[in-house]
């Protein structure tokens, strides 16, 4: 009966977001950890078997950063900004397309979904535009420093075309972050912005960013302090309080934007609960930290 039950509680949502678009952020732990990886790509699968219509894009920083120190090359932040020059560039595509996207496209091939990798620069998905020069403050002097960040790129436009396409004859599309810019050069792109653009672009119903942590926190040491639902208007307020800072911050404005783009609600969730993704959408309570209009 506590099966049944289970089931009978998941059919609302079943209903609900059949023929929906649901698109899920891999990161953390969730792509680094090779259970948290079977469990999260079984997920995705399930997702596209009870009807919805997932949607993948997957980052990769550590894993990058691991590949430069095995080549010897250091890697190099400015202000949680990589500075990615060409060499540091061919190591990225390296890593995000040859290693990382088909390592999840066969996770999700061998649980019976029809995976199928892609990158920004595949039919021009994302056109970018190289980022301006990034401006450093010196805490002490106030002076300002001008510092190229190389080839990382800002999104300019999305176009969905290819992924309808996929969706509408059951693929699931695994996406990974890098554009092409109007020259036809490689940008490296920031995952999170990557799959909210991507989300607001094809009207998804749900983004999931999968992360390393239970979601918002009132206190970032104290995991019993989740916050469970929260208003986009509330966000501002969280900021400039300090709950959301540092990593947590791009994620929760990723998710804020999407919202005002068009995506229903956004969520940030852990990737290390086995099985966080299908907790999330179909149960009442939920495991991470809603965002909603």
């Amino acid at each position: 009966m506590k099966t049944v039950n289970i089931l009978i509680e998941a059919l609302p949502y079943i209903k609900k977001f059949h023929k929906k678009k649901i698109l899920i952020k891999y990161g953390g732990h969730a792509m680094i950890d090779e259970n948290a990886m079977e469990s999260t790509a079984r997920d995705t699968v399930l997702l596209k078997y009870v009807g919805m219509e997932p949607i993948v894009v997957h980052g990769g920083g550590p894993e990058i950063s691991r590949s430069m120190n095995k080549m010897g090359k250091e890697p190099q932040f400015i202000e949680g900004l990589r500075i990615t020059d060409e060499e540091t560039m061919e190591i990225v595509k390296m890593v995000l397309v040859g290693k990382i996207n088909t390592t999840i496209v066969s996770k999700i091939c061998l649980h019976g979904g029809r995976g199928i990798g892609l990158s920004g620069k595949d039919s021009r998905l994302i056109m970018a535009r190289k980022k301006d020069p990034h401006v450093i403050t010196n805490r002490e002097t106030g002076e300002k420093k001008h510092v190229d960040l190389g080839l990382v790129g800002e999104i300019e436009s999305v176009n969905p075309e290819v992924i309808e396409m996929l969706t509408e004859n059951n693929y699931i599309p695994i996406i990974s972050p890098i554009g092409v810019d109007e020259n036809a050069r490689t940008l490296n792109l920031n995952a999170d912005t990557v799959a909210g653009e991507i989300a607001s672009r094809v009207d998804a119903e749900k983004l999931i960013i999968l992360t390393d942590v239970p979601g918002i926190l009132e206190d970032p040491a104290n995991p019993d302090t989740l916050i469970k639902k929260i208003n986009i208007s509330e966000v501002g307020e969280l900021v400039k309080s300090g709950i959301i800072t540092e990593g947590m911050l791009p994620k929760t404005m990723t998710c804020a934007q999407a919202l005002q783009d068009g995506v229903k609600s956004a969520h940030i969730i852990d990737g290390r609960i086995q099985h966080s993704i299908l907790l999330e959408i179909f149960t009442k309570k939920g495991i991470g930290t809603m965002i909603s209009k």
